[in-house]
């Protein structure tokens, strides 16, 4: 499907995409029950993963059609050497605004200076507990403390305003709602809080595991502090902020199972091995890889990518009867 140049990527239903999360590796150093197996994971070789340069010559065709924000993602993209090398190379990239990046921060401590100098503008760090027993039975590994000597590390290296992503499941992390709640506020970093969502390897998501944002914001309202509604929100943000009383911080609230908010929705994906996917519950995939490596062209790859975007649902359907939850796991899409 013919794209002109400079045109904006905006699909059937009016939505225009500015947002592309970019997945750099399927590999991760952590095994989140609702993202990755325990055992036997395959892992794509390296020859099939995007090289740093075919990833920048992708954004640079997205960003010729109005794309301005990238987020990295895995995996965890920071067990792919040499990141700042890419980072550098999207910066100079025209018309991107934003960088980001969600890590497990593990890493961070050794990594944060070194993405800070690249360039990378934007920190989100994946916390579900503050405890070590509930981090090990959701990550399936030891490492709390240095998930949180990550993050002491990216404020110490100069990042701000780093946003916490926690899963919230039942039975599970109800535990970890307040003191997730405290550390956040006492640290001042922007807690969002995320529906259990079904893209877990194992394929044993049920419904009922799902803490709803409603419940979420009651319980911090009661025994954290009220919150109060915030003007102006950006419609295509997946987070639904609101601001504690007492003006310490914001909390987000991603309600991806119980409010969709897919009406807003502006962000496309590309998976590590070069996949554009445009829903992270899609079941359908466009090769820019084989584009790439074809000795393709830049319209070629224009045209891939309104073809995507033209493809794309009104919503994923999570909250449809006939909603059949993707082949592929979280670690294998891109967070």
């Amino acid at each position: 499907m013919s794209i002109e140049p400079n045109t904006p990527l905006i699909d059937r239903f009016g939505r225009v995409h500015t947002s592309l999360r970019v997945s750099v590796t399927d590999r991760c150093n952590i095994r989140c029950f609702y993202c990755m197996p325990l055992e036997n994971v395959r892992f794509k070789p390296r020859d099939e993963l995007l090289t740093f340069e075919e990833i920048t010559r992708v954004v640079r065709v997205a960003a010729g059609h109005g794309v301005n924000k990238l987020r990295l993602t895995g995996g965890e993209p920071l067990v792919r050497s040499n990141l700042g090398q890419l980072i550098r190379l999207l910066k100079e990239v025209p018309g991107i605004q934003e960088i980001a990046l969600t890590t497990n921060g593990i890493l961070l401590p050794d990594q944060a200076t070194a993405l800070k100098s690249a360039g990378l503008d934007r920190l989100n760090v994946s916390l579900d507990a503050i405890s070590e027993q509930i981090f090990e039975r959701i990550t399936r590994r030891q490492g709390v403390q240095k998930v949180l000597n990550g993050i002491a590390a990216a404020q110490a290296a100069g990042f701000s305003n780093i946003r916490l992503n926690a899963v919230a499941i039942q039975n599970l992390t109800e535990c970890e709602i307040v003191p997730l709640a405290n550390f956040a506020r006492e640290n001042d970093l922007h807690l969002r809080f995320i529906e259990f969502m079904p893209l877990d390897a194992d394929r044993a998501w049920d419904k009922s595991q799902v803490i709803s944002g409603r419940q979420l914001r009651e319980i911090i309202s009661r025994e954290v502090a009220p919150l109060l509604d915030v003007d102006g929100q950006d419609q295509s943000q997946p987070a639904v902020d609101y601001r504690y009383a007492d003006g310490r911080q914001r909390v987000g609230f991603i309600n991806s199972v119980t409010e969709p908010f897919c009406g807003a929705c502006n962000r496309l994906r590309i998976t590590a091995e070069g996949q554009l996917r445009n829903c992270l519950f899609g079941t359908e995939e466009w090769d820019a890889r084989q584009v790439l490596r074809d000795d393709g062209t830049d319209t070629g790859l224009s045209e891939l990518l309104n073809a995507c975007v033209q493809a794309k649902k009104p919503s994923h359907g999570i909250d449809s009867p006939e909603f059949i939850p993707p082949e592929r796991a979280m670690y294998q899409i891109g967070g």
